[in-house]
């Protein structure tokens, strides 16, 4: 009885152990979530490495669809619609893809987000495209990485390097009149329960 209540309890702890634990990935899953405006953006994608080898016009072919990082596709969501690279998207999340050519790449929103790479990619479900020039890095970023950088309460830019490879989103909001009129109607709100706190102290 003893043994098999061993075997339990050491069996238990090993499951515990191993839901805190898991195999090192190769190319570990990052979430990155960004206040924007009066909402926030939420990417979700696979960071391959460089690992030495030559990535773009060779592991990642110029002129075909990419799945944006590494295992299922990458998936970006929009709290609020917004004009990506001056097209407007509506709130919602989709799936990231780029077709890499040297000097520029084209940056594609698409409604499957659910998908494994881009091996069932469908164009019809493109949602809009965007080209946007690459530059070169002066230092090799070994991980695919994506960041959102802000460049004012209200816009930013969606930056998307690896290798020696770096491009730029502009993002801002798709009705920027409506965001600033709901701003303001927010701040007076706030000064209402503010005084009010202050009334009752």
């Amino acid at each position: 009885m003893k043994k098999i209540l061993l075997a339990v309890c050491i069996s238990a702890s090993a499951i515990a152990f191993a839901q805190d634990y898991s195999v090192p990935a190769a190319s570990p899953r990052q979430k990155v979530e960004q206040q924007f405006s009066m909402s926030k953006i939420t990417v979700d994608y696979g960071r391959p490495g460089v690992k030495g080898r030559k990535i773009f016009g060779e592991l990642v072919p110029y002129g075909q669809v990419w799945r944006a990082g590494a295992n299922s596709s990458t998936k970006i969501t929009f709290g609020q619609s917004v004009n990506f690279g001056g097209k407007t998207v509506q709130a919602g999340t989709y799936g990231l893809f780029i077709v890499p050519t040297e000097k520029e790449w084209k940056v594609i929103l698409n409604k499957d987000f659910q998908q494994w790479g881009a091996y069932t990619y469908d164009p019809k479900q493109d949602v809009v495209d965007v080209t946007v020039p690459v530059n070169t890095l002066a230092d090799k970023q070994e991980w695919f990485e994506i960041t959102l950088n802000p460049t004012d309460e209200n816009s930013g830019n969606l930056v998307i390097k690896w290798d020696m490879a770096q491009a730029e989103i502009p993002l801002k909001p798709a009705k920027p009149d409506a965001v600033t009129k709901i701003a303001e109607k927010l701040k007076e709100i706030k000064k209402i329960e503010s005084d009010a706190a202050k009334s009752k102290g």
